[in-house]
């Protein structure tokens, strides 16, 4: 199983390249990332990359800031999603 940090790293890499041309300065592991980082359309991007990197399912009703308003609160959500999975 991942750790957390392994998750935290590939959150941030995909967004660092995704969303920040390359910039990994830019981002703190608790900045807020929705509507700061990632807009409206990339909020799709980002959760179709959680689910098809980590194999998991995200329902509409789980996207929020409190799962995914960050590194450390998408780090967290998609370890308790592996966990309850395994």
């Amino acid at each position: 199983m991942k750790t957390m940090d392994d998750i935290g790293h590939e959150i941030r890499s995909f967004l660092v390249d995704n969303f920040l041309s390359g910039r990994n300065e830019k981002l703190s592991d608790d900045e807020q990332l929705l509507g700061n980082v990632v807009d409206s359309t990339g909020v799709v991007e980002f959760v179709v990359f959680l689910q098809e990197r980590f194999d998991i399912t995200v329902d509409d009703e789980e996207v929020t800031a409190e799962n995914l308003g960050s590194v450390q609160h998408a780090t967290t959500f998609i370890e308790r999603k592996l966990r309850d999975k395994a």
